[in-house]
């Protein structure tokens, strides 16, 4: 049975082959139509670094409809990642490519190493940002809200403390 993912990527190190991080990314979503079949991509956009990463991010989403279920996919994309120079290191550093499972049409998964919806992704401007793009009105499992509106918490302005 096919199910629809929604993947985030990040790059902000050069390839040998692919050059800039911009040009790893629209590799690696290239690289996802071996695992399915690609609705919808999102225009790549350059974000700040986080934590301990000292170059500035590209990062984009696509839609995939694929037979694989979470775990299958998920080894997919860190083989992927692999292929493209990935190696384990230090957490938030440099990386020359980053895939994550952020919603999938199944609702909710939760395996020793996959959690699904991505624990993080309400929090992150450059998931939000770029999904929707694509997606914006897709719903977490509990049906709440959609990427729009977690996008709009996210980047609302806040008063000042008094």
């Amino acid at each position: 049975m096919s199910s629809t993912y929604l993947i985030a990527f990040g790059s902000n190190r050069r390839h040998h082959i692919y050059g800039p991080p911009e040009g790893v990314v629209r590799a690696a979503m290239e690289e996802l139509s071996a695992f399915g079949t690609v609705t919808a991509r999102s225009p790549v956009i350059a974000t700040p670094a986080m934590g301990a990463a000292q170059r500035r991010f590209a990062n984009a989403a696509v839609v995939l409809e694929s037979e694989l279920d979470p775990p299958a996919l998920l080894a997919a994309l860190k083989h992927t990642e692999r292929a493209f120079g990935r190696r384990r290191g230090q957490r938030w550093g440099d990386r020359v490519l980053d895939c994550d499972i952020i919603l999938w049409s199944g609702g909710a998964w939760r395996s020793a190493g996959l959690a699904i919806p991505h624990p993080a992704f309400r929090q992150r401007r450059f998931v939000l940002d770029p999904a929707c793009t694509i997606a914006p009105h897709w719903r977490g499992p509990n049906g709440a809200l959609t990427l729009t509106h977690h996008q709009a918490r996210l980047t609302r302005p806040r008063p000042l403390p008094r």
